[in-house]
């Protein structure tokens, strides 16, 4: 990162969610390290969030804030005009459900910069309402593997929903986000994992992270085996693609092999555990889920999420 205070544009793809995406605005005008620029781009073909972004621009009137719309159903596609729209050299990403505490933007940059960085990934925070279920809160089902600062961040574990990423690294590669995935779900992933095999730099800052409101949606046991079924299918298509190395025959069957056999291992695992605990067989009935998932792919079937 050069020196003095870098030019950063906040890239936002947003669908609906008009009060969330103000209280995050909110979060974002009062960054200790100010961004150059905020990104807005629509995904409602109805401009929901245009009102929210122009009170916006009004409230921060030293910060450049875009309002543009995509208006076809795709999240790769949105996620892509928002960094075309982008002209700071590096480009955050945050969902429009999170909420960004004032020193997150400056705890990513430093961490770049210490650490030499081409892109750096932080923890999104889940926060559960008091409501939740008892067994949803002790299955701890929306964590996400957190690192030490500083490590460079394995394959399969590369997202979005907080970031900080060089826009040289980011424009080196096409789309950059693949619009195969716009309704599937995987583009972030898909992303990362392209940048780290022309070796782009991705850390770990564990000290930025951000926070995310379970939606009352999501507290239920048919969300999280949908997102787990989703979540190894994106596995399994990122590994036939050759986003975690060369997709030889054998890495096929091995894949295959694993999923079918972790899948079996799983479903016995939900009857032995089902005793302990409903948050216990939970968790094994999820990672089932997910292995059926990496199985579907090779019949060709996928879960459009965003459909």
């Amino acid at each position: 990162m050069s020196a003095g205070l870098p030019r950063i544009s906040i890239c936002i793809a947003t669908y609906r969610r008009p009060q969330k995406l103000a209280l995050l605005l909110q979060d974002l005008a009062a960054q200790t390290l100010p961004p150059t620029q905020i990104v807005v781009v629509d995904n409602d073909a109805a401009q929901s969030a245009r009102g929210i972004v122009e009170a916006a621009r009004r409230a921060a009137p030293d910060i450049a804030v875009l309002y543009a719309t995509q208006p076809e159903k795709n999240i790769a596609l949105t996620r892509n005009l928002s960094i075309a729209l982008a002209d700071g050299d590096w480009l955050a990403l945050v969902d429009d459900d999170e909420r960004a505490p004032h020193d997150w933007l400056a705890r990513l940059a430093e961490a770049a910069d210490r650490y030499c960085a081409d892109g750096v990934l932080g923890p999104v925070l889940p926060v559960l309402p008091a409501h939740a279920p008892d067994w949803i809160r002790r299955g701890r089902f929306y964590d996400w593997t957190r690192l030490r600062s500083g490590s460079v961040v394995p394959p399969n574990r590369l997202r979005l929903g907080n970031a900080l990423l060089s826009a040289a690294a980011l424009r080196s590669v096409p789309g950059p986000f693949d619009p195969a995935y716009g309704l599937t779900g995987g583009e972030d992933g898909d992303l990362l994992a392209r940048l780290a095999l022309l070796d782009v730099r991705l850390v770990w800052c564990d000290e930025a992270g951000v926070q995310e409101p379970v939606d009352d949606s999501r507290l239920s046991l048919r969300w999280l085996l949908r997102r787990a079924l989703r979540g190894g299918q994106d596995y399994a298509r990122h590994t036939l693609a050759g986003r975690y190395g060369p997709p030889t025959l054998r890495r096929r069957v091995q894949l295959a092999a694993r999923a079918g056999a972790q899948l079996l291992l799983a479903a016995l695992l939900v009857l032995a555990m089902a005793p302990l605990g409903r948050h216990r067989a939970a968790r094994w009935l999820v990672a089932a889920s997910a292995n059926l998932g990496k199985l579907s792919l090779f019949w060709g079937w996928h879960y459009r999420e965003y459909a």
